[in-house]
């Protein structure tokens, strides 16, 4: 007997995009640009994901953005860098990265919409091929006219969207910049659409390819076709508990920075019920967390003082750390979490970090999320550490301090560490002494800014089955694929970098 009829489909794109953050928005771009009809879904009702939070550092080497700066950077020194990290691991999606990131550059600043200028900012690891001064580069801000009733679908930052705010006074910046940008360049080429409240829930598969989605939104269920291909490209799974806890990622979805309601896996599970294989499932971008009064975490980096110790009172690596690799020193061991910053009253009460978002001391003190005390033996009591070893701990880092030199964790050796340190006449500006009372610990929680595990995929970005075959018409970038720099997070904007370069790979390979 003839089997059921196909249902019919409710629009018809040449591609479908799952997710609105960098990586998905230059996939968008680089097919509307190629006169190719482009929708975008968005599981929530704002665009950009974490990527809109996010600093907007993008780590694409060797490209005119950099030759302008003069900074020194190429091809070259950074596939030295990449191979001194990951080995021969992914070698050939680490060459297809590398080659094709100026032409990303390149064709995404062709458009008038986006500019990018380059920032210092110090690539993460001691190795050969590194740029002391780092190699990523930034969108310019973005003033909000330009983008007219558009802006009101990018997600505001992470302080005010927490809080129900929208974007305030002044330019877009930073994450919100890109996404703006992007978002901007894809409306304008009139072959892009945008579809919020759309969350992916089913790929069709006809024929053994994969010819579109299948999406819930709150008028109902829809299918849209792709003609030329999905990329999937939504984030990870960070936002979902369950899946967490099936794959054993530490941490919780609450301490992590993914907005609310995004990123809980969805294309995810959708590509795995069709035969696609997965990898590096356990592992994310990993960061410190100062635990907010809600529950939740706030993103930190960038101490210049205080100092961090765990369940026993002493310290367990150096606080200066690059976020991802002093979250990994934060699992490395038992008994490190929750841990402890430990700093005194010469910073006015204030924290001496960057944490986003950023809450009142006395919030915190309110909630119990920061103690205070009069001596260090009273706040060694109030954490629950034992006296005497916070106090022989304080007295040695402050030994260190006037010395200059850290001979426990050599903190301050390093240009990442000196890049946070504030000017000062002591010999090594990131060991501030802790010697003005009252004395203060914050909780600190293992954040993440997204897991990194997800679909396996080739240098094209098309998803692969569990015996390596790809799956035709179907693509991943982003976080919604297993990252090609494994368990390494080698500099800032890697994961914005890398998503780009993938995504515009996918789409070129659909239109081939």
């Amino acid at each position: 007997m003839p089997g059921a009829p196909t249902p019919a489909w409710d629009d018809e794109y040449d591609v479908v995009v799952a997710g609105s953050g960098a990586g998905a928005l230059t996939g968008a771009l680089t097919a509307a640009a190629g006169g190719l009809r482009t929708v975008v879904l968005e599981k929530t009702a704002l665009l950009g994901g974490t990527s809109a939070y996010s600093g907007a550092a993008v780590w694409l080497p060797g490209t005119q953005v950099q030759r302008r700066a003069g900074i020194g950077d190429s091809t070259e020194s950074a596939r030295v860098y990449l191979t001194a990290l990951l080995g021969e691991a992914e070698a050939d999606r680490r060459e297809a990265f590398l080659a094709t990131a100026p032409e990303v550059a390149e064709f995404l600043e062709r458009d008038p919409a986006i500019e990018f200028e380059s920032r210092a900012f110090p690539d993460y690891f001691p190795a050969p091929g590194r740029l002391d001064a780092g190699r990523s580069f930034v969108p310019l801000d973005l003033p909000a006219e330009r983008l007219g009733d558009l802006a009101a679908l990018v997600r505001p930052p992470v302080d005010r969207d927490r809080d129900g705010r929208g974007h305030g006074e002044g330019p877009l910046s930073a994450g919100r910049a890109l996404i703006g940008r992007l978002l901007l360049a894809f409306v304008n080429t009139g072959n892009g659409a945008v579809r919020t409240g759309a969350a992916l829930t089913r790929l069709v598969v006809e024929d053994g390819r994969v010819t579109g989605v299948e999406a819930a939104t709150a008028t109902g269920a829809v299918r849209l076709r792709a003609r030329e291909g999905v990329l999937l490209a939504a984030g990870g799974f960070e936002g979902d508990a369950k899946m967490r806890a099936a794959h054993g990622v530490p941490g919780t979805a609450e301490w992590s920075m993914a907005p609310a309601g995004a990123n809980t896996g969805d294309p995810i599970r959708a590509a795995a019920a069709i035969g696609a294989a997965t990898g590096l499932m356990g592992e994310a971008w990993w960061c410190p967390g100062v635990a907010l009064p809600d529950g939740r975490a706030a993103f930190t980096l960038g101490f210049h003082g205080g100092l961090m110790v765990d369940a026993s009172g002493r310290r367990f690596a150096n606080e200066s750390l690059p976020y991802d690799r002093m979250g990994r020193e934060m699992i490395a061991e038992p008994g490190r979490m929750p841990a402890h910053l430990i700093f005194d009253s010469r910073f006015g009460g204030r924290l001496p970090a960057i944490s986003l978002p950023g809450r009142r001391a006395e919030e915190h003190l309110e909630a119990g999320t920061w103690v205070r005390a009069g001596t260090l033996e009273e706040l060694a009591e109030l954490i629950g550490v034992p006296r005497e070893a916070l106090r022989h701990t304080v007295e040695r880092f402050n030994g260190f301090a006037a010395t200059g030199v850290d001979e426990d964790f050599h903190r301050g050796e390093d240009p990442y560490d000196r890049f946070f340190a504030g000017q000062s006449e002591a010999p090594n500006p990131c060991l501030v002494p802790l010697d003005t009372p009252p004395y203060y610990a914050a909780r600190v929680v293992l954040s993440d800014l997204g897991t990194k595990g997800g679909l396996r995929t080739d240098p094209d970005g098309r998803v692969l089955t569990g015996d390596g075959r790809p799956i035709p018409g179907l693509y991943a970038a982003g976080n919604t694929s297993a990252s090609f720099s494994g368990r390494r997070y080698p500099g800032p904007g890697v994961p914005i970098g890398s998503a780009m370069v993938f995504a515009y790979r996918a789409v070129k390979d659909m239109a081939r």
